[in-house]
C-alpha cells in the first residue's frame, strides 16, 4: 500500500472520524486495523473466524482481546462505539449468511455508535442489499463513499465504504 503512495492506515484515520474510544475490527485477519487503531490509544478488540491469522494478530499485540468467531455467532458481551468491517469481510463469509453476520456485527455498536464497512460491489453483495442488512440488524444506513478517503458513492463506483448508526437511546 504505502510504496504504491497509498496510506496503509486510511481505514483507521477514516475511523477516527468519529472519535471513537472503543472499536471492534470485526472480520480483523492478521489485525493490521485493530493494532493501528489500540496504537493510537484506542480500546480495541479483534474477531476472526480464521485461527491461522488470530494466531498471527495476538503474537504481534498480545495485550488486545482477539476473539475466533464467526461473525454470525460473535457474541464478546460488550458494544463498542465503532464496529469496523474493513478489506471486503463480507465476501469472504459463508455464502448465505451474509445477513446474520451483518446482524453479528451490528449486536456489538452501541447506541449513538456506528459500524463501518468496506467491500468491492459487483462480487455478489449490492448497496442496496447491504443497507437492507443494516436496516434488519437494527441500524440506520447514514452514508454511501466509494473509497476510505470519503470519495462520493455514485452509480459508478465499484466500491463501497459503508456508514450506518444504531440509534441513540
Amino acid at each position: 500500500m504505502a510504496a504504491a503512495g497509498e496510506n496503509p492506515h486510511g481505514e483507521v484515520d477514516f475511523v477516527l472520524r468519529f472519535e471513537p474510544t472503543s472499536v471492534l475490527d470485526a472480520g480483523c485477519g492478521t489485525g493490521r486495523v485493530a493494532i493501528e487503531l489500540a496504537s493510537r490509544g484506542l480500546d480495541v478488540a479483534g474477531s476472526d473466524i480464521d485461527a491461522h491469522m488470530l494466531a498471527e494478530a495476538q503474537s504481534k499485540a498480545p495485550e488486545l482481546q482477539w476473539v475466533q468467531s464467526d461473525l454470525a455467532a460473535l457474541d464478546i458481551g460488550r458494544t463498542f462505539d465503532v464496529v469496523v468491517m474493513a478489506g471486503n469481510v463480507i465476501l469472504f463469509v459463508e455464502p448465505g449468511t451474509e445477513e446474520a453476520c451483518v446482524v453479528g456485527a451490528a449486536r456489538h455498536v452501541a447506541p449513538g455508535g456506528h459500524l463501518v464497512a468496506g467491500f468491492s460491489l459487483g462480487r455478489g453483495v449490492a448497496a442496496d442489499g447491504w443497507e437492507a442488512w443494516l436496516r434488519k440488524a437494527g441500524l440506520n444506513p447514514v452514508d454511501r463513499l466509494s473509497t476510505w478517503t470519503g470519495d462520493p458513492h455514485s452509480a459508478d463506483s465499484d466500491y463501497l465504504v459503508s456508514i450506518a448508526e444504531r440509534p441513540a437511546e
